[in-house]
Order: C-alpha cells, then structure tokens, then sequence
C-alpha cells in the first residue's frame, strides 16, 4: 500500500523516548456527492470511519467491522487499497511518551441503507454519529475546528489532510 505522510504532532520535538504502534483503518466511503463521516460531538469534528486492528487480525477484516460498528454500514465490499497514514503522537499516561499510529486508508462501498450503529461505550460518551456529507463543508467545519476549538481532538489534523488529498484527487467527483 502507498505511504501517504509521515506527519509529526508539534509537541513531538524528537522521536526519543519510549513509544508503542498502534494499527488502525480508515475507510473512505463516497455515495454521489457526499462522503460517509463520522461527527463527535465532544471534539465537534468529522472523521473517517473506522479503528483499531485487533492482535493477528487482517486490516481489511478490521475495516468493515469497525464500518458495521461505527455506521451501522451494510455489505461492505469492494475494498481497495488508498494508502498509508503514519502519525506520532505525544502519549499522555506514564507507560509511554509517543504513540505512533499507523493508519490503513481503503475505499469502499456500502448498501445505501444504514442500519444499527454498535458503539463502544467511549464513543457513545464523545456522541458520535455516521452522517452522509460534502467533502467541502466536512473541510470546512474541520478546518474552523483546527483554528479555533481547545477541545479538538487529535484526529482532527489526520483527517483534514485526508480529506483534502481527496477532494484534490477527485475534485469532478465530489464538488
């Protein structure tokens, strides 16, 4: 799969210390004009559906169980590769100081109806919803976040660049 970016969190002044990997996917879901996102409300941002990659599971096997989570999505297929997104973070409990995420991005299709979300108790908290919307206005809400909001979370920089690349790559389809 294509690397996209090595993206560093600006707390991150060296990539020293201890730090652990952590795996996840993305998923990149487009119907028309419109992008599959999932809105939290505690962070007030839109975000890629998806997750984290159990011990020994496949990325692709991990993406559409978090779709079917996180949506409620139905039939998930037609998945292909879009690429590779690695960040370091700044961890914040004592066991370590970085958190390197590795983020698996592939595009797929769904059924048009959403069923039933099957949220993790944490997600539920942060009021997290599927919503169906455009490319332009998720940027848009997502940079205004970046520019003003404290509570934004750290996903928000991961998921602009994203959608932008996107929008750059697609831009007859999804204006």
């Amino acid at each position: 799969m294509q690397h996209l970016i090595t993206a560093v969190h600006p707390e991150v002044e060296e990539l020293q210390g201890t730090q652990f990997t952590r795996y996840a996917t993305r998923a990149i879901i487009i119907r028309d004009d419109k992008i599959l996102m999932l809105y939290t409300a505690r962070y007030d941002d839109y975000s890629l559906p998806g997750g984290g990659i159990d011990e020994g599971e496949d990325p692709v096997d991990a993406l559409i169980r978090e779709v079917e989570e996180e949506t409620g999505a139905r039939n998930v297929r037609d998945v292909e590769p879009y690429g590779i997104y690695e960040e370091y973070r700044p961890w914040y409990k004592p066991d370590y100081d970085i958190m390197h995420m590795v983020s698996y991005c592939y595009r797929c299709t769904i059924d048009a109806k959403l069923g039933q979300t099957r949220y993790e108790d944490y997600e539920a908290k942060n009021g997290m919803e599927p919503v169906w919307i455009s490319i332009h206005d998720a940027i848009a809400h997502n940079e205004h976040v970046l520019a003003h909001s404290e509570k934004k979370g750290m996903s928000v920089e991961r998921e602009t660049y994203l959608l932008k690349r996107l929008l750059d790559e697609r831009e007859d389809v999804l204006s």
